[in-house]
């Protein structure tokens, strides 16, 4: 094993120090029940010279020439030797369960944590996979390879130690195999680990297929790409399962060099403890003991070749384990020395000053160039234009998912980075064109946008969305499951609980990403005849590509190219000749 991958398990046992003492006596039971263990050798030796009195036999304690007595001792040695195995190996699955929940809690609240360039960059399947995969792999680690180790360590030092107590020439024939084993791990062990970290990329891409086609079923089945999709996910598993061959060649070379070595050096104790035992310096008892120990480290070094197999394999996991810890979070990316009112609430008067912007995953295409726009509190505004001209956007950096290349965010007429980035999203409430439920109940949904929320708190937004004439004729009621992103209720329907959960948030900004684009004509109406009220005292953005949602708005930008083009009220802009928002008024509505 590498050093570097090696102080990476060492800085995952962080996640076990909570556990640390029951941790230290699982070693330690460990530890004493191996001692026990490597007497067993010894004692059924010595039960043998008893059986046989009158072979050569070393000397021996009174109580070890009794035949009973040594049975006895016998006995007791494997009794307590399987109650400390019981209480060792309870307790190391105890702490490495543990250790493994802590991580992943705290990956998964690192994952969660990361700004969306993160997740521009990653998909959604691969980033799965390091929460089931990689960490199984880690949890093998922490709650079987470390005790492995430690009992076959022990066994090895301790068999050896035993062997060369009573014939230093034998231990020598032993040991003499094992630096070219050491030697032979170690590179197999680089090979086995570099395969290791590349078929868990392998898996990773295989998982995000089916990610991807069971999100979208929908559309594989519209389009009778089952066949497909079964053709791509079969491709991602044979290129994981052409890795995983080439990893199970080198750990089966690994092991084969192992037994020959090892075994073959067992071969020649044995010949020469035989040679010893005809030529009267060895007893019966003496050569068992012999045989029973040497089996004993023939038994540990072969294990050895697949501990530190599997430890390759976890150590490719934990690399990616440690890639996703160390990444920089949001909160760590706006330091909090920049922040200078952290509990300061958001009035909702909001600026874009001279703002442009670039994906991240797109520096050579600028999504915005030199956007100048403002809203006052309570003031309601609203984004016109062609699709990817760069409204959605704005509504991005507003809710700070990214930070302007150039130009500022104004909040209040302070920079937005001075402000607490929880504190400026909590103010925030969003109602996107593609709503996605979350497979609880309706009651869930909406209360998600405020946590805790009282039933009648729930109620009053659902009758303000108006979808509580819905949710009272189903037989559930709010407690009806809505299915695996809301499949069990219509396009409309969705919208409006999203509607719901913004209004229950009561937020002082309000965004509206085509908030209505899925309702019927008469559920648009009730909601366009309730935005008076429900919009009073908050600053609204709605961005519309139907016209008819924004002619109440007291402003309108007109985005085109990542650039404003027109703004103004509904009724300035309908008249001004050549404009864009003329053009599309007039297609729309001559529709």
């Amino acid at each position: 094993m590498s050093a570097g991958g090696l102080r990476g398990l060492v800085e995952l046992l962080r996640f076990v120090r909570p556990f640390r003492v029951r941790f230290g006596a699982a070693v330690a039971a460990s530890m004493v029940s191996m001692g026990f263990g490597l007497m067993f050798p010894w004692l059924v030796g010595r039960l043998l010279d008893a059986s046989i009195p009158s072979l050569k036999a070393v000397p021996v304690a009174p109580w070890m020439s009794d035949l009973d007595t040594v049975a006895l001792v016998l006995i007791g040695t494997l009794a307590l030797q399987a109650g400390l195995t019981f209480f060792s190996s309870y307790s190391f699955n105890r702490v490495g369960e543990s250790a493994v929940v802590g991580l992943r809690r705290e990956l998964y609240e690192r994952l969660l944590g990361l700004p969306m360039k993160f997740f521009g960059e990653h998909r959604v399947g691969e980033l799965a996979s390091r929460l089931s995969n990689d960490l199984a792999q880690i949890q093998d680690t922490l709650t079987f390879l470390f005790a492995a180790a430690i009992r076959q360590s022990m066994m090895l030092v301790g068999g050896v130690a035993m062997i060369a107590a009573t014939s230093l020439r034998l231990s020598l024939v032993m040991i003499s195999s094992f630096p070219v084993l050491i030697l032979l791990a170690v590179v197999f062990g680089r090979r086995i680990r570099r395969l290791s970290r590349a078929a868990q990329d392998r898996l990773a891409e295989s998982a995000t297929v089916v990610e991807e086609t069971l999100q979208g079923i929908a559309n594989v089945k519209a389009f009778t790409n089952e066949a497909y999709e079964v053709r791509r996910y079969g491709s991602a598993l044979e290129a994981f399962l052409a890795i995983v061959v080439r990893s199970a060649k080198y750990r089966a070379g690994l092991i084969a060099f192992i037994i020959v070595g090892i075994f073959g050096s067992i071969v020649l104790v044995l010949w020469y403890g035989a040679r010893l035992m005809k030529a009267g310096a060895l007893s019966h008892g003496e050569l068992t003991q012999f045989m029973l120990y040497t089996t004993f480290v023939g038994g540990a070094v072969s294990s050895f070749a697949e501990i530190v197999s599997q430890g390759q394999k976890a150590i490719g996991a934990t690399e990616r384990v440690r890639e996703l810890l160390g990444e920089t979070p949001e909160n760590i990316q706006h330091p909090t020395s920049n922040i200078q009112h952290p509990t300061a609430e958001i009035g909702g008067a909001v600026s874009f000053e001279d703002v442009s912007f670039r994906y991240p995953s797109r520096p050579d295409l600028a999504v915005l160039q030199n956007i100048t726009l403002h809203a006052a509190p309570g003031e309601k505004i609203a984004l016109v234009g062609p699709s990817g001209a760069g409204k959605s956007t704005i509504v991005s950096l507003l809710l700070r998912f990214y930070e302007p290349e150039s130009g500022r965010l104004l909040l209040d007429g302070r920079d937005a980075r001075e402000f607490d980035l929880a504190a400026v999203r909590r103010s925030i409430a969003i109602v996107p064109q593609e709503v996605l439920l979350f497979g609880g109940s309706i009651r869930d949904n909406i209360a998600y946008g405020k946590p805790g929320a009282s039933d009648d708190e729930i109620r009053d937004a659902a009758r303000r969305a108006h979808c509580a004439e819905f949710i009272e004729r189903f037989p559930e009621g709010y407690d009806t499951l809505v299915g695996e992103r809301g499949v069990k209720l219509s396009g409309g329907q969705r919208q409006r609980v999203a509607i719901a959960r913004a209004f229950l948030r009561d937020p002082r900004i309000l965004i509206f990403d085509e908030a209505t684009s899925s309702l019927d004509s008469e559920s648009e109406a009730l909601i366009q005849e309730a935005f008076a009220t429900l919009l009073e005292g908050r600053t609204a953005f709605v961005i519309a590509h139907r016209l008819a949602t924004v002619r109440r708005v007291d402003r309108i930008y007109v985005i085109e190219q990542g650039s404003v083009t027109e703004s103004g009220s509904h009724d300035e802009l309908i008249v001004r000749p050549g404009g864009t928002y003329r053009r599309l008024a007039e297609m729309q509505f001559a529709s």
